[in-house]
């Protein structure tokens, strides 16, 4: 394949006398005169030792290289940051992790920008660096093919399947005294919970974004469904180098795939596998990046509209591996597609629409991970937004699994997780309580935490459907129980979250989808009158510039205006 470099960015570091110097640095790194002419891929990873999640990375990426070389491409390999939530959970460190989405973006954007790639292809396999690699390639609007890294394989213990949510859950049986959780099965338990490579095998937060990825057309059809650990996940690495060459060619552009209708398909997916809730929080990001405005709202009103089929954990019964055995995306995607609930003349990175990508799948109706849209679990998504007096630009809950879907109870009020924490850990709460965790938003913690560690011990002791929980923070995509993140505005913000009171009767109702506080609007404006916002101990670093540029939750707790108020686009350079 001959591509003419006059259009591409690279041009600007290879072409003409005045570039000799530049050459000179590809000389000096063993580049032939060949590879510099030809296009410059950025293989971009987020390979790092801070968890499983990451470890095979690199050794994707070098097959990637080895697709771009075989389609007559030169892959540049480089790496950024990843802040893994299952090591930064439960402390101070979890205040990074939604940070490090941006700083991903940011720092693909910078090393695309500053080395004049033509091309990306990405690979991430933590939770924020999967939105976020996908967030840099709307931004810079480069041909671009994402990948994910690969799941976990499923720990065995006592004969079934486990995960890291079992561990952290197994934590608060163990706080609570149980006898069926001694610090001896707590410590067998940990050793075997996370046996090889990948990321937390239940439909938590980078599987549901991995599924996104295959659903906007951003990703290879079936490229997120075999675990880390198998070797056979580098053909799909090796393809997608492959692919990437081709959209050069053809110059398709992620924004020609990623559009209102692809990510409405991305929305759809989300509902029909009872995925993370933090995929509301991704998905508008992503959006901002192409200059679409996709919102909290409209994600919710596809799920509404959208049917539970896929039975995954935390909800269900079935891990990742499970998944992709049955068919993964491809299949879910094909039931879906002929129940009318995706738009099938989506363009994706195969250079065909995903109805064309879906011709010759039949549907498996001997496998049992998945179900037909004539045959869901529950006939809306697993996945509700929530709207009302206590959350008035919204807030979101994951019903998948749950049996009620209605709650009112006083609220027991708690100005940062360590204090909720505590008081679940010394049983001071009564059934029936509304906990409301507040000052944990993306401007008020900064960074807007994921409360895995609370929850998790609540359900370890039994009362996971006995209270509720209400946060203007976020809650890991293992979280479940009747669990409310995102309340909006936040109470750094003045949101009616701020005003709460220790006994102000709270009401959900998620079949309605509402959110309400029994206060009148006369007693919350008196309220307001006295509200002092309760500072942030971040007076400088990254979480201090954070706070500064920080926008709502609803739209996505966005750092930048996006694609909507750029002067040109990098791709155009």
């Amino acid at each position: 394949m001959t591509i003419d470099k006059s259009r591409l960015p690279s041009r600007h570091v290879t072409e003409g006398p005045s570039r000799a110097p530049h050459r000179s640095y590809y000389y000096a790194m063993g580049l032939s005169t060949k590879e510099i002419e030809q296009p410059f891929v950025g293989v971009a990873s987020c390979w790092n030792e801070a968890a499983p999640c990451n470890i095979a990375l690199m050794r994707q990426a070098q097959a990637v290289k080895k697709g771009v070389k075989e389609a007559g491409g030169t892959p540049r390999e480089f790496c950024t940051i990843t802040v893994t939530d299952g090591i930064a959970m439960g402390h101070e460190g979890m205040r990074s992790s939604l940070v490090s989405r941006e700083v991903i973006a940011d720092s693909v954007e910078l090393t695309m920008r500053g080395h004049s790639y033509d091309a990306l292809v990405g690979l991430a396999g933590c939770d924020k660096s999967l939105p976020g690699m996908m967030m840099a390639m709307l931004r810079l609007n480069v041909p671009s093919v994402f990948i994910y890294g690969g799941s976990i394989l499923p720990g065995r213990f006592e004969g079934r399947d486990v995960t890291v949510l079992d561990v952290f859950e197994a934590v608060g049986a163990h706080a609570a005294g149980r006898n069926d959780m001694t610090a001896d099965k707590l410590q067998l338990l940990e050793k075997v919970a996370c046996p090889s490579a990948g990321a937390c095998g239940g439909q938590f937060t980078a599987n549901t974004m991995a599924c996104v990825s295959e659903a906007m057309g951003l990703a290879l059809p079936l490229s997120s469904a075999l675990p880390a650990p198998y070797e056979s996940r580098d053909e799909y690495s090796r393809a997608s180098g492959e692919t990437v060459m081709m959209l050069i060619e053809k110059n398709i552009r992620p924004r020609d795939i990623v559009t209102l209708k692809a990510l409405e398909n991305a929305a759809a997916v989300v509902a029909a596998t009872g995925g993370s809730t933090n995929a509301v929080l991704h998905l508008p990001a992503i959006a901002n990046e192409a200059g679409i405005a996709f919102t909290l709202d409209d994600v919710a009103a596809i799920f509404r509209k959208t049917p539970y089929l896929a039975d995954l954990k935390p909800g269900g019964q079935y891990v990742a591996k499970d998944m992709g055995e049955a068919g993964g995306m491809p299949m879910l995607m094909r039931t879906m597609l002929d129940g009318g609930y995706l738009h099938g003349d989506c363009l994706t990175v195969t250079g065909k629409t995903l109805a064309e990508n879906l011709e010759g799948v039949v549907f498996d109706e001997t496998q049992k991970v998945i179900r037909p849209v004539s045959n869901p679990l529950s006939p809306t998504g697993g996945v509700v937004g929530l709207k009302g007096s206590l959350a008035p630009e919204g807030a979101i809950v994951k019903v998948a699994g749950m049996k009620n879907l209605k709650f009112r109870g006083p609220a027991r009020v708690f100005n940062c997780e360590e204090d909720c924490f505590k008081a679940v850990e010394k049983r001071e709460y009564e059934e029936g309580d509304v906990l409301v965790i507040r000052y944990e938003g993306p401007k008020g913690g900064p960074g807007m935490r994921e409360m895995l560690s609370t929850t998790s011990a609540i359900y370890g002791q039994g009362m996971g459907d006995k209270v509720a929980l209400i946060t203007d923070g976020r809650f890991s995509g293992a979280t479940r129980g009747f669990c409310i993140g995102h309340v909006g505005p936040e109470a750094f913000d003045g949101g009616p979250i701020g005003l709460l009171k220790d006994g102000d009767m709270i009401v959900i109702d998620a079949a309605e989808g509402t959110i309400n506080v029994e206060l009148s609007e006369d007693e919350l404006a008196e309220r307001r009158k006295s509200f002092t916002r309760k500072e942030n101990m971040y007076a400088s670093g990254a979480l201090w510039k954070y706070t500064q540029t920080v926008g709502p939750a609803y739209l996505g707790a966005c750092t930048q205006p996006g694609a909507k108020d750029e002067k040109h686009v990098y791709a155009d350079i």
